[in-house]
This record gives C-alpha cells, sequence and structure tokens, in this order.
C-alpha cells in the first residue's frame, strides 16, 4: 500500500475562529503519536484568520482508517462541529 496523505481544510463560523482553533490544536500530539503517523501539521492562511488547513501524510489506508475511528479523533469532529462553516476533505495520492 502506498502512503496517503489529506488536505482537510476548514473555515470557521463567524466569532468562532480562536475556538476552532484551539479544538484543532489539541489534535495534533495525539494524532502525531499514532503509530501510521508521517506528518500531522496545521496551518491558518495568512488572508482569512478563520481559514484552517490540516496537511497530513499517513503511511497507509490502514493508518487513516486507524486515525478516523481512534478516540481523540471522533473526540475532536464532534467538539468542532458547532465551530465551522465548511470543511473541504481531499484524500491524495502522490504523482
Amino acid at each position: 500500500m502506498s502512503a496517503i496523505t489529506i488536505n482537510a481544510i476548514m473555515k470557521a463560523k463567524e466569532g468562532r475562529e480562536e475556538e476552532l482553533f484551539a479544538a484543532m490544536k489539541k489534535a495534533i500530539a495525539p494524532s502525531r503519536a499514532e503509530e501510521g503517523c508521517i506528518s500531522y501539521d496545521l496551518h491558518r492562511s495568512k488572508e482569512d484568520k478563520g481559514v484552517f488547513v490540516f496537511f497530513e501524510n499517513w503511511k497507509d489506508q490502514e493508518a487513516v482508517d486507524a486515525h478516523i475511528a481512534s478516540p481523540h479523533y471522533q473526540a475532536y469532529r464532534e467538539e468542532i462541529a458547532p465551530l465551522i462553516e465548511t470543511r473541504e476533505v481531499h484524500f491524495l495520492d502522490k504523482v
């Protein structure tokens, strides 16, 4: 199996930018500690402080599936649900 890159782009609801940022930062350490995680980086737009991008690299699909099923990820998704206006996720193969 080949490595998988995930690009997750989220826009905060107006006035909820800092709450979303705090929730997203909490997801970094436990995600990086997962066995199949190669990298897990959070970025914030310079133009729109309410736009955040996770750029993740995972060993394979099994690692992605384990991440999505993990208790910390499930808690993170629940926490951010009321804070996000839009969420766009792309699963990418390197070419």
